[in-house]
């Protein structure tokens, strides 16, 4: 039985960000993607030069269309990323719930991509949309300690703040929120980063039980563009291959990236040369030369069950 995700997000020509980071680790889990590019990019903007299109509401509405003419919009998951125009998001959440009418188990998977470190690079007049109509229609959620901060209103200082604001973003809809990364203060070191994750289940009673896991990372001394689009397609995929285990498909989930970061990172500085610091260019994730770890990723981060 195919699997199929409808991802809409952004496309470089050289290199990984948005569908780019996207598309091929989730083909290689076995899923059909199509992909909807939100924007076309020579490159990401991390780069001193980029060119580009951006893609309008109305134009993805006719994609859209097209799709739906040939009766073939049956979608299992829905994917999307960032976004910096408030009527496309809302036109994603339309195809959303249209989605959903077709196929009432449809999951999806949103990394609400707000901002970071206390700053945003959208316009603030997409979080009111994000807080009123798309986390009322997602299911899995990956936002950053700044992002779910931004969501509810409450900020994060303790680990119990944390919990708290997973409480509040699952009633606001979704079931399953990751926070991809805190500044909360790891137990063993400073150089590891504190990510957290909560998932709400009905049970046949119809009571709700919740698992809630810790993890601690290793952070990297570099900058990289796609990880967060790659963490919110592996979520997906191992969410869908351990639906009720959120410690193992997050455990999952974090390991391929561990496997692709240490890869990139130690073939930008190969190509940088000794005491040089990686470009944008060297730094682009080395997805293809991952496919093993993608695949079957081994455990090297452990999460901690709450």
């Amino acid at each position: 039985m195919e699997c199929r995700v409808l991802s809409i997000q952004s496309h470089v020509v050289r290199g990984y960000v948005g569908n780019k980071s996207a598309t091929f680790p989730l083909q290689v889990l076995g899923f059909e993607v199509d992909s909807i590019n939100s924007v076309q990019f020579s490159n990401h903007t991390g780069y001193p030069h980029w060119k580009g299109q951006v893609l309008t509401a109305d134009e993805l509405n006719v994609l859209y269309e097209g799709i739906k003419l040939n009766n073939v919009n049956h979608y299992d998951y829905v994917l999307t990323g960032y976004t910096r125009d408030k009527s496309f998001l809302e036109t994603v959440v339309d195809i959303v719930q249209e989605l959903k009418r077709a196929n009432p188990n449809l999951v999806y998977v949103c990394d609400p991509v707000l901002g970071d470190h206390g700053s945003m690079y959208v316009p603030e007049n997409l979080l009111p949309v994000y807080k009123s109509k798309v986390l009322p229609v997602a299911e899995v959620l990956t936002p950053n300690q700044f992002e779910a901060e931004l969501l509810t209103g409450k900020t994060i200082s303790t680990e119990k703040d944390a919990v708290e604001v997973m409480d509040l973003l699952h009633n606001m809809g979704p079931d399953t929120v990751v926070i991809t990364s805190s500044d909360l203060p790891s137990r063993t070191g400073e150089q590891l980063l504190v990510a957290l994750g909560s998932q709400r289940t009905v049970k046949p009673d119809g009571t709700t039980d919740t698992q809630r896991i810790r993890m601690e990372i290793p952070k990297v001394d570099a900058e990289f563009v796609g990880t967060g689009d790659l963490f919110a397609a592996m979520l997906l995929a191992w969410t869908h291959h351990h639906p009720k285990d959120l410690k193992a498909a997050c455990e999952k989930t974090v390991s391929v990236m561990h496997h692709v970061i240490q890869r990139t990172i130690s073939c930008a500085h190969k190509m940088a040369g000794a005491g040089q610091k990686p470009s944008p260019a060297q730094l682009e994730l080395r997805m293809v030369q991952s496919k093993a770890d993608i695949e079957s990723p081994d455990i090297v981060i452990e999460a901690t069950v709450l």
